[in-house]
């Protein structure tokens, strides 16, 4: 019975110990922008509430998105995104994911900034391609913020733009990753 209690004790301790190499949020924001200067109005929508997970030990990351959770400034243009664009009900989110590179680099005990390159893959309308960026982690008070800026080429996710309004569509949005990440816990 001793040896039984001592083994649940060790197990529960491995488990412990995994969970604080890992963080989570389901608040995350991504945001994108596929405005240009001919168009009439901001194309730019915000997601508050975005999946994010990383594991600190091996530098793992991984984020999702629902499409139907972009907020607009306007529905009738975010009625067009997910029903022409997006296709929302088809390709209903968009996943990354990846690995930091220089995880190594990142002293996730120590508050502090770090430069990361992020390298993996992103899925989205169904369409998977090579992703490479640069952020910044942010630890403090033993969260993780993370924060990246890139470029998504929409052709390259067969996200077509109609020739009507193909000058007041980017061909390329913005995308912006603004993620506090806490400690996960069993």
């Amino acid at each position: 019975m001793k040896k039984l209690f001592i083994l649940i004790a060790l197990f529960g301790l491995f488990n412990a110990a995994q969970a604080q190499n890992r963080f989570f949020t389901k608040t995350g924001k991504i945001s994108f922008d596929a405005t240009t200067p001919k168009s009439p109005e901001n194309i730019d929508a915000v997601n508050k509430n975005s999946t994010c997970v990383l594991d600190s030990k091996t530098g793992d990351i991984q984020f999702s998105v629902l499409m139907k959770g972009f907020e607009f400034d306007r529905a009738l243009m975010m009625e067009h995104f997910n029903e022409n664009y997006a296709e929302s009900d088809k390709f209903p989110k968009t996943i990354y994911k990846g690995i930091i590179v220089n995880n190594a680099a990142v002293n996730y005990s120590k508050d502090g900034s770090y430069p990361a390159k992020v390298k993996g893959k992103l899925t989205m309308h169904g369409e998977t391609r090579d992703l490479e960026t640069e952020g910044t982690l942010t630890i403090k008070n033993g969260k993780v913020a993370v924060s990246a800026i890139f470029p998504a080429l929409l052709s390259d996710y067969r996200i077509g733009i109609p020739q009507l309004v193909a000058d007041k569509v980017a061909k390329t949005a913005k995308i912006t990753v603004d993620c506090t990440l806490e400690p996960l816990t069993k």
